[in-house]
């Protein structure tokens, strides 16, 4: 058996098992899979290893019910896992092989991956393998530098080959439109209690040793600040005061971005996961950064405004700001065996 890290950012390229079994070859495969990012950082997949094949499945337990009923953003996320799979696959120099939602019966079960033929990795196949382990969420203001709109174009490329659209909003007064939808939502899911209490669940202590969640400094706090932060989010209504700084954020950011779908259901839910993925980790490739800002996404009426604002027909997935600035620390991972079973008998 491949060794399992318990801290998934130590994995080391050059330790893949080229003499191993197809088996270790996944095991070690993964711990770049659970480096891709996922709503509120609950990393809500679980894998096993069947043979040659790994199932991915989505981790119910892990859903966030007031901010995501439907389980959008859920499935969502299992799909950055599966292309963070892929592109580790293809690095090492196998064609992905990938079934998705193989069982119609089982709509926890999200892909079957398989080590197909070998095959040459390209340049722009390392490039995003690389960029697996640069790519973070930046919560903080942008530096004010515009995005070259040839970056932006490859962007929009990228999430095509998935089966989405990325929607690039420069316009001073789309940007507006869009920095006043979230600020909106930040104003109804401030006073909402329910929401306030799930959210404060994922809200971390930066001493504290969990390996989910997001902790205080990814919000730039200070130890002692992110002692209280979980009490305030839970316990008081912070709507106004987020609106004001995440209107400024967004008018301020170089580029604010929507990632589209045709449709709005699990199938398409999974390919804006990987249209997604595919984007952060080229723009991460660039030395761009992302974050989010899925408030007008998360609630209906918002929902159908945004929907407006791109043009009234597909269905917007996610909300993003992007610009430079300086890396942030990364987020904790869970350890790979909490999430994986082996069943070494097929």
């Amino acid at each position: 058996m491949a060794d399992l890290l318990n801290n998934p950012w130590d994995v080391a390229e050059e330790d893949f098992p080229w003499n191993g079994s197809t088996s270790e070859k996944l095991q070690f495969l993964l711990h770049y899979a659970v480096l891709a990012p996922s709503g509120h950082n609950t990393q809500p997949w679980l894998f096993r290893i069947a043979g040659d094949t790994i199932e991915l499945y989505v981790d119910r337990s892990r859903a966030l019910e007031k901010i995501d009923p439907q389980g959008r953003e859920l499935i969502m996320s299992c799909g950055t896992a599966l292309y963070h799979l892929r592109v580790a696959i293809r690095h090492y120099g196998y064609e992905p092989v990938v079934q998705t939602f193989p069982d119609l019966d089982d709509p926890d079960l999200i892909a079957f991956v398989r080590l197909g033929r070998p095959r040459a990795a390209t340049l722009e196949d390392h490039r995003r393998f690389m960029a697996i382990k640069r790519r973070r969420t930046h919560r903080m203001p942008f530096d004010p530098v515009p995005v070259p709109d040839a970056e932006l174009q490859a962007l929009q490329r990228v999430a095509q080959e998935e089966g989405a659209t990325l929607h690039v909003i420069q316009d001073p007064d789309r940007k507006k439109r869009l920095a006043a939808l979230i600020a909106e939502g930040d104003r109804i899911q401030g006073a909402n209690k329910e929401f306030r209490r799930e959210l404060a669940r994922w809200i971390h202590p930066n001493l504290v040793r969990v390996r989910d969640g997001i902790p205080g400094y990814a919000r730039g706090l200070s130890d002692l600040r992110s002692l209280t932060d979980p009490i305030l989010v839970r316990t008081f209504d912070w709507g106004q005061e987020q609106a004001e700084q995440d209107r400024l954020l967004s008018e301020n950011s170089p580029a604010l971005l929507v990632l589209s779908t045709t449709a709005d259901n699990a199938v398409e839910w999974l390919a804006a996961g990987q249209a997604l993925d595919g984007l952060l980790l080229m723009a991460a490739d660039y030395g761009l950064f992302v974050s989010f800002l899925n408030q007008p996404i998360e609630i209906p009426e918002l929902r159908a405004r945004l929907m407006d604002l791109i043009g009234g027909r597909d269905f917007p997935q996610i909300v993003m700001r992007m610009g430079y600035g300086e890396a942030p620390r990364e987020t904790p991972r869970r350890p790979i065996g909490d999430m994986l079973s082996i069943n070494r008998y097929l």
